[in-house]
């Protein structure tokens, strides 16, 4: 793939092998499975009846779905279990701490107002399923789409511009909710980056130090990429944080972790980049998320949505709704390119293992926003950008 040629058909290629899904998993042997489990779960003397499992066509990217309902004491639960995935389905990231993120999402929901769904059980053991997994509640609500982008035509462009701006406020809103939890530092500890202080300027330092890690470990067994490694220099002499306070980071801070109901939110998912850190790294990863997509609806000639989740106006509802003035806002809109920009280098790479794309001549070009990424570091891309 080139740095400047992208296509519906491509974006939704790579959206589709970036998912480490297990297919082939019998849906009624995880029924049987979970029964058993359960059992030993719900109040001594129940009994637990688990209905059918479901595995959704489009599972996450760094975890594995399973949907199911338990009826025990006569009452009927819609559930989710997430389920680490399994080393032979070559995963992004090359840990995943599901008991963090269980208890991250307990401490959220118990400490905030953002809407998080109830965490029931976490199991750290392979036996019940193959891997770790915990178990939350379902909610029902419309997700914006990866496949095919949101901003490719979806219930997020048919809304109309008073309902994206819903959208799009409360979305911020959950962002100044989380990060007015107090003493995350307390207790959020489980959370803490090596060689993470107190401050935001130490925490950006260790989640530089960390991303190289990542990148170290990406890149064990085939091609460096420059463009990475120059965006790693470029953050760590850049480095604009002050030593205000760090907050807890949600990570992974995009409209497609968030269910919707009439345009507010309902379920805040996918924890597992939750991190202490500065209130602008949340901040720039959900305007570069979008970013993204609208790049990539500009590249194939899309209208896609260039009025929605625009920096400024997320910064000035922060703000508004905080009192805190986000401050240099595009470097960690960069910052967030670079954290992307290394996922889908272990995407592309993952694609080319399992035979889905081949080897490019150019390592650089296995990064789907190479042209975004090198003109924010040029100091570029803002010029094109309404």
């Amino acid at each position: 793939m080139s740095s400047d040629v992208a296509s519906a058909d491509e974006a939704e290629h790579l959206a589709q092998v970036a998912r480490p899904s297990s297919s082939q998993r019998d849906t009624e042997d995880l029924r049987e499975r979970l029964e058993r489990w359960m059992a030993a779960k719900v109040p001594a003397g129940s009994s637990v009846t688990v209905g059918d499992v479901t595995l959704p066509a489009a599972n996450g990217m760094s975890s594995e779905t399973i949907l199911f309902d338990a009826t025990w004491d006569g009452e009927h639960h819609p559930m989710v279990a997430r389920v680490a995935p399994a080393a032979t389905t070559m995963p992004i990231f090359p840990t995943y701490d599901l008991e963090a993120q269980f208890r991250t999402m307990a401490q959220v929901r118990e400490h905030s107002d953002v809407p998080v769904p109830s965490v029931y059980w976490s199991e750290s053991g392979s036996d019940a399923l193959g891997a770790p997994f915990f178990v939350m509640e379902r909610i029902s609500g419309q997700v914006p789409p990866d496949v095919m982008p949101y901003t490719f035509g979806s219930w997020v462009t048919e809304a109309t511009p008073e309902q994206r701006l819903t959208l799009q406020n409360s979305s911020v809103k959950v962002l100044a909710q989380l990060h007015a939890i107090e003493k995350p530092l307390e207790r959020f500890d489980f959370l803490q980056l090596p060689g993470s202080g107190s401050t935001a300027r130490e925490a950006v330092s260790a989640h530089i130090a960390d991303q190289r890690r990542f990148y170290e470990w990406t890149v064990a067994d085939g091609a460096r990429s420059p463009l990475i490694e120059r965006c790693l220099d470029w953050a760590e002499a850049n480095n604009p944080a002050d030593d205000s306070p760090a907050v807890l980071s949600w990570g992974d801070s995009r409209i497609g972790n968030v269910m919707y109901q009439d345009f507010e939110p309902a379920a805040v998912l996918d924890w597992e980049m939750a991190a202490l850190g500065p209130r602008e790294m949340d901040l720039g990863w959900m305007v570069f998320q979008h970013r993204f997509f609208e790049d990539l609806a500009t590249l194939a000639n899309l209208p896609g949505l260039p009025d929605f989740l625009r920096l400024q106006d997320v910064a000035s509802t922060y703000a508004e709704l905080t009192g805190h003035t986000p401050s240099n806002l595009e470097y960690y809109v960069t910052y967030a390119a670079l954290r992307h920009a290394t996922v889908m280098y272990r995407v592309q790479a993952r694609a080319i293992a399992f035979g889905h794309a081949e080897t490019p001549a150019d390592p650089d070009d296995m990064i789907l926003h190479r042209a975004s990424l090198t003109a924010m570091l040029d100091g570029t891309y803002w010029e094109g950008v309404n």
